[in-house]
């Protein structure tokens, strides 16, 4: 028995395709597992190829995300000390060099970033398998809120609680999120590797899929993964010549599909109702129609917070994941630290301004701003550029594709997000601009 266990061949492709497949999954599972994974692609990487990984040929926009590596830490330290000096009381119940040790703790992404880089580029990952298991697992939250939708209950035995369906989520409500970030790669599934399938038998298989993932996102009571899901779709639909005779098919099946869920239950078409009462008021305030501050909804009175706690660090921001604490010692507020009143003074204090870039020039700055701000424009010109307006080998490359049109998904500017610096987001996005960039450079399906 040991004998055979000696002629097996360790498969080092294999292993990290595999682990790479695991992702959609730990999204499921949680941030605990979302690290699991994380550490063990970043250890199994480090063990097998050392400092070779960080060999891979540099260019300007790995020099980019360096330097905004290197920001987060001197903001994270300069912050501590500042506030260990001016506002010790503050500083203690924060916690000392807890800004420091969270941005030490954030370069787990800056390494992943290069791992996915020189693993895809040396041909050590398969993205087949990538593919299936996130349109596996997108299915399965669909399928998960259709069950949850008809019997109150999901497959895991949550409940649905208000307006929002969370599948396997439980009190999380982001089922709408997460088939939005992951199901484009269902679509491109069989073009790229089941080729030998038919074209009608794709065209049949997409529309499907499509009807699917669509009521899936309206059901999950997500709106704004909705429309960034229809966002998406369009883009592809206007920029890949292959698929425009989708295009009416697509947008009748939308229309239906979203009219019959509207029409025929009360939890949707309240949802939306609200969502179209939201987006007359912002209208409204933004044109100086409604000014009363106490009256806007929450994420209005948020914007207001957002701007008084920039002020406060307008140039190297507040430290990574501080806008929780620095939004409570605005001027305006309190000008000192007072233990007693903390959970008072958060009535207009959220965890983060619910916007990437609001959040980034709170946390990092107006440097960090414009660093990652260069960062994307750079990269989504240089993929565009060459994809679609050239004759380099990229444009005949459709496994970019879906990574293209989901990071201009992800860092659309205005949408309200998470938090850029959480686990489950940051992982998102560095998955998905590692790759994009990765595939560029590499310029072959793998």
């Amino acid at each position: 028995m040991l004998r055979n266990f000696k002629h097996i061949k360790f498969d080092e492709n294999l292993y990290f395709s595999f682990l790479f497949a695991l992702l959609p999954l730990s999204f499921i599972a949680g941030n605990t597992i979302i690290n699991l994974n994380i550490v063990f692609i970043l250890l199994s990487a480090l063990l097998l190829y050392k400092l070779t990984i960080f060999k891979i040929k540099i260019f300007f926009l790995d020099k980019l995300i360096f330097f905004f590596f290197i920001l987060i830490i001197f903001t994270g330290l300069f912050n501590d000390i500042e506030t260990i000096i001016n506002n010790y009381d503050f500083s203690k119940w924060k916690g000392h060099f807890k800004t420091t040790f969270k941005s030490l703790a954030f370069l787990r992404f800056f390494i992943l970033y290069f791992i996915i880089r020189y693993l895809y580029e040396n041909g050590k990952l398969k993205l087949k398998f990538f593919f299936i298991s996130s349109s596996l697992f997108t299915l399965f939250v669909c399928f998960d809120i259709f069950i949850q939708f008809f019997s109150g209950k999901d497959i895991f035995g949550y409940e649905i609680a208000g307006r929002k369906l969370s599948g396997p989520f439980g009190e999380e409500l982001i089922a709408g999120s997460y088939i939005q970030r992951f199901s484009l790669f269902s679509f491109f599934l069989i073009p790229l590797f089941f080729s030998r399938v038919s074209r009608y038998k794709t065209i049949f298989i997409t529309i499907f899929l499509f009807i699917i993932i669509f009521s899936g996102i309206i059901l999950s009571g997500n709106r704004m993964p909705l429309l960034i899901f229809l966002m998406s779709v369009m883009l592809i639909l206007i920029f890949q010549k292959e698929t425009r005779r989708l295009s009416v098919p697509l947008i009748i099946i939308s229309f239906l599909t979203f009219s019959v869920f509207l029409k025929t239950n009360e939890r949707v078409s309240n949802n939306f109702s609200n969502f179209k009462y939201q987006i007359i008021y912002l209208v409204e305030f933004v044109s100086g129609k409604k000014t009363e501050i106490e009256s806007a909804p929450n994420y209005i009175k948020e914007f207001s917070t957002f701007y008084e706690t920039w002020l406060m660090n307008k140039y190297i921001g507040g430290g990574i994941k501080n806008f929780r604490y620095n939004c409570n010692e605005r001027p305006n507020v309190s000008s000192t630290f007072n233990l007693d009143n903390r959970f008072k003074k958060r009535v207009l204090c959220n965890m983060h301004p619910h916007n990437y870039y609001l959040e980034i020039l709170t946390e990092v700055g107006v440097i960090g701003f414009i660093i990652i701000s260069g960062f994307f424009s750079l990269l989504l010109y240089s993929v565009i550029l060459r994809r679609y307006f050239s004759k380099s080998t990229l444009s005949g490359n459709y496994a970019v594709v879906p990574f293209l049109f989901l990071l201009v998904s992800e860092i659309f500017p205005i949408k309200s997000t998470g938090s850029f610096f959480t686990t489950a987001n940051a992982t998102y996005i560095f998955l998905i601009l590692s790759l994009t960039i990765a595939i560029m450079r590499r310029q072959k399906i793998n």
